[in-house]
């Protein structure tokens, strides 16, 4: 039954979120008329601003909840199976870098104008986990310790990289990439929901596809071997959708930090650890999640507050209770 209302959850959230904005031109009875009359041929009260209320809804808020929901379901499923992969809670696209190396790549690409957005954020985004991983890998394992220091250093190179572009690019471009770096959807249209789409939903059927082997990892290498299995090259077939889902988000909506940490941890504790029904819970409840906080961050002040902000005062307190709990130490 949980899994059901996990399942579903997307739907009144994504409705309700069509009636949520700051505009005060439209009021709530103004928009349901006009969805009744677009889709049931309602006849349109006289006073109602046709022209007006479908650029709102249409033009700006439907887009943006879409790429919020993709956003959020992506960074969430992406964590969901690094975390599997790397048989390590406490990992996730921000923690390892990935979020660090896409923000890089994509922020030279929009400071340059020469470079694809989207190919150069999965470029140094895969670059980045490979980099973490490489310096985690000792004696053909990953403790949970090397692994989150070396996604920190990984992380920090590449936000250091990130400010020498800042600092060299033109003042006109900077204040977009500044904006983006701190999580942001405002500029969210059908064109930026287009080109992010195809790259995170190709993402997502590759992890969809691969979520019994992450099962199969989960458990080790040497019982990944016992089934048949190369773990090496698991890994990498893994890896290659999650940071494409994960970089195509990061280049779509900016630094949008530890989503991918909170989510797929919270849906472990609610169904358990079985990636066959956790992938695709990750998905939903990871993309209502961020239309939510979404929702929140444009309406809760005059001005609309970078949603990154949010989800890292959530995710921050989440990850010291993770660290607490699982009681991490030199000896892991």
């Amino acid at each position: 039954m949980k899994r059901y209302i996990l399942y579903l959850l997307p739907i009144p959230v994504l409705v309700l979120s069509v009636f949520i904005g700051p505009s005060g031109a439209v009021d709530s009875r103004q928009i349901l008329i006009w969805l009744a009359k677009t889709i049931f041929s309602y006849h349109q009260d006289a006073r109602i601003n046709d022209t007006l209320i479908r650029a709102i809804i249409w033009d700006v808020r439907i887009p943006r909840i879409l790429l919020a929901f993709l956003v959020g379901g992506a960074l969430s499923s992406s964590g969901n199976a690094l975390q599997s992969m790397f048989r390590n809670p406490l990992v996730c696209p921000y923690i390892l870098g990935l979020s660090s190396g896409a923000a890089f790549g994509a922020a030279l690409a929009l400071a340059t104008s020469r470079i694809p957005v989207q190919l150069s954020a999965f470029v140094f985004g895969i670059l980045a986990v490979g980099i973490s991983f490489f310096l985690a890998r000792t004696k053909k394992s990953v403790s949970v310790v090397t692994m989150v220091l070396s996604g920190i250093v990984v992380s920090g190179i590449f936000t250091a990289l990130l400010t020498i572009v800042q600092f060299m690019t033109d003042p006109f471009k900077l204040q977009t990439i500044v904006h983006w770096t701190m999580g942001n959807l405002h500029h969210a249209g059908w064109e930026k929901l287009r080109s992010s789409s195809l790259p995170i939903i190709a993402g997502m059927i590759g992890m969809f596809l691969l979520r019994w082997r992450m099962n199969v990892l989960s458990l080790g290498d040497d019982e990944t071997r016992a089934v048949g299995l190369n773990p090496e090259i698991e890994k990498i077939l893994i890896l290659i959708p999650a940071t494409l889902a994960a970089s195509a988000s990061v280049a779509a909506a900016g630094v949008i930090g530890l989503v991918g940490l909170v989510i797929p941890h919270t849906i472990r504790m609610m169904i358990g650890p079985d990636n066959t029904h956790s992938l695709p819970i990750c998905f939903t409840f990871g993309g209502s999640f961020l239309l939510i906080v979404d929702n929140f961050s444009r309406t809760v002040a005059s001005f609309e507050i970078p949603i990154g902000i949010f989800t890292t005062l959530i995710g921050g307190p989440f990850f010291i209770f993770l660290l607490k709990r699982l009681k991490v130490g030199w000896d892991i």
